[in-house]
């Protein structure tokens, strides 16, 4: 999951894909059964903390003067609670190593499951609606000069290691409305310890359409 942050050395706030309206579940039939016992089988084992391994790098939407994409780096912490609740936190850093962080987006909400996903047996198609918490904490002060400067009206001053909620409310420069929630249509395998979602489109797509859903996996998070 994502969410297309971009660094701020490119002088560029954090972009995300924004879909206005949830789905609805899709109806089940008799047919399914087999189907549903897999969902039921992946949330339990899903349910509790899981960590990144280590910094991780995604391609953003935002290019270098040669046309290539610029990297971004993070670091994810993930809960799964009962009733298809999640919690999200993505640590943004300017560095590969991990050693210079940007900023954290902390997310709150409900998953939203679509079906079995081709990629491997067992794995699931999975909408995330951040639809209970979205929060943003500059870390570093150019970071926060930023959003100062493009976070627009409706927000205080925004300051090194002071969270304020983006939920619900427009913020132009992650590409969020007013009344909306953000979503993505990603994707979950379960293998031994390891929880995979997909993996960034190459060309920086977000996962904003039903049609950019991913098609391969991520590197796995890890039980703390």
């Amino acid at each position: 999951m994502i969410w297309g942050l971009k660094l701020l050395v490119a002088a560029v706030a954090i972009t995300v894909c924004v879909t206005a309206s949830a789905q609805t579940h899709p109806k089940q039939s008799q047919g399914n059964t087999s189907m549903e016992t897999d969902v039921e089988t992946v949330k339990t084992s899903m349910l509790g903390e899981w960590v990144s391994i280590a910094p991780e790098v995604r391609p953003s939407a935002s290019k270098n003067a040669d046309g290539t994409l610029k990297p971004f780096y993070l670091k994810r912490a993930f809960k799964y609670l009962a009733g298809d609740h999640f919690e999200l936190v993505i640590t943004n850093f300017a560095d590969p190593y991990g050693a210079v962080p940007l900023a954290r987006i902390a997310l709150k909400g409900h998953m939203q499951w679509r079906g079995a996903h081709p990629i491997a047996p067992g794995a699931q198609k999975v909408d995330f609606v951040a639809d209970e918490g979205y929060e943003v904490t500059p870390l570093v002060q150019g970071f926060a000069d930023l959003l100062n400067k493009i976070g627009g009206a409706g927000y205080g001053k925004w300051e090194v290691n002071v969270s304020q909620s983006v939920l619900g409310k427009t913020f132009a420069s992650f590409g969020l409305k007013e009344g909306t929630n953000f979503a993505e249509f990603d994707l979950i395998y379960t293998r031994s310890d390891l929880l995979f979602w997909g993996a960034r489109n190459i060309d920086g797509r977000g996962f904003d359409t039903e049609q950019n859903r991913p098609t391969n996996l991520q590197i796995p998070l890890v039980r703390p």
